[in-house]
Order: structure tokens, then sequence, then C-alpha cells
């Protein structure tokens, strides 16, 4: 699946889990990272504010895996 962030250069992990559905505030972020694990392109990573660019990978285990876009949302196979 991909989640697509409008007009950005990067974007936050904080912000793509708000984006991705996985959590309701951005607040919850680092709540989410220290007892969740999160990986960024094969890498654990419990950095709310890591910047994402296009084309790197999150996976949340237990949710699925989605890659960072720019522009419209879309899902892909």
């Amino acid at each position: 699946m991909t989640k697509k962030a409008e007009n950005e250069e990067f974007i936050t992990l904080g912000q793509f889990l708000k984006l991705a559905g996985i959590i309701q505030t951005g607040g919850q972020a680092k709540w989410y990272l220290s007892e969740h694990e999160v990986y960024v392109n094969g890498e654990l990573d419990d950095r709310r504010g890591r910047k994402l660019y296009e084309g790197d990978e999150v996976e949340i285990p237990g949710d699925g895996v989605y890659e960072v876009g720019f522009g419209t949302e879309e899902e892909s196979d």
C-alpha cells in the first residue's frame, strides 16, 4: 500500500503514522513508537521526527508495509 502526502519534500515518521491511520493524533506518536516496533527501510526506528522521503518503506508488523510517496493517495498491489 502506498500512502501519499501532498506537496511535501519529506514527512516525519509521526506524521506518517497519523496519515496511515495507525494513530489518531500526532501526540500519540511518541507513545506508539515506544510500545511498537516500526521499521524504516528495514531498520528498527523509534524517532517520531525521523524524516521520510519518497520511496522510503515503513513496515509495521501486524499492520502492513507502506511506501512513502507524494501527490494523491492511492493504493497499489
